[in-house]
C-alpha cells in the first residue's frame, strides 16, 4: 500500500498519536501547542480525512468519543517526506548533504552514524 501524502496539520496530528498512542479527538486537540491550536472540529475533520487516507483508524469508542490510533509509523511517514524532498533534487542526495554541512546542521557524529548504517546494509547484502 502506498503511503498517503500528509499536510502539515495532518503531520502534527499524527505526531500527537505517535507520541501519546491511541487518543480521542479532544486529547489530540489539547496536546497541540496552545498558541495556534486548531478548533476541536478542525482536528475531528482532519482525523476523518486521515482515516480516509488509511493513516489512522478508530480503535474503539468510549461513550460518544472515538479513539483513534496511527496505522502508519513515524518512520514510514518520514521516509515518504525524505523521498519527496530528494525528488526535488532529481533523486540526488548530494545537494541536500552539501547544504546540511554548510549550514552546520550535519555533524561528524551524523556522518559516522550514516557510515555505520551503510556498513550494516552492506553486510545484509
Amino acid at each position: 500500500m502506498a503511503l498517503p501524502k500528509l499536510s502539515k496539520l495532518e503531520l502534527k496530528i499524527m505526531g500527537a498519536l505517535w507520541s501519546k498512542g491511541a487518543s480521542s479527538v479532544r486529547e489530540i486537540q489539547e496536546s497541540l501547542p496552545a498558541k495556534r491550536r486548531p478548533a476541536y472540529t478542525t482536528v475531528q475533520t482532519m482525523l476523518y480525512r486521515l482515516e480516509a487516507k488509511n493513516a489512522v483508524r478508530r480503535s474503539k469508542k468510549i461513550g460518544n468519543a472515538h479513539i483513534f490510533e496511527a496505522v502508519i509509523s513515524r518512520n514510514a511517514a518520514q521516509g515518504r517526506l525524505i523521498d519527496e524532498l530528494l525528488a526535488l533534487f532529481g533523486g540526488r542526495a548530494q545537494p541536500l548533504m552539501s547544504h546540511l554541512i554548510e549550514s552546520g546542521q550535519l555533524t561528524l557524529d551524523d556522518i559516522e552514524e550514516a557510515r555505520k548504517t551503510l556498513r550494516d546494509l552492506g553486510k545484509k547484502e
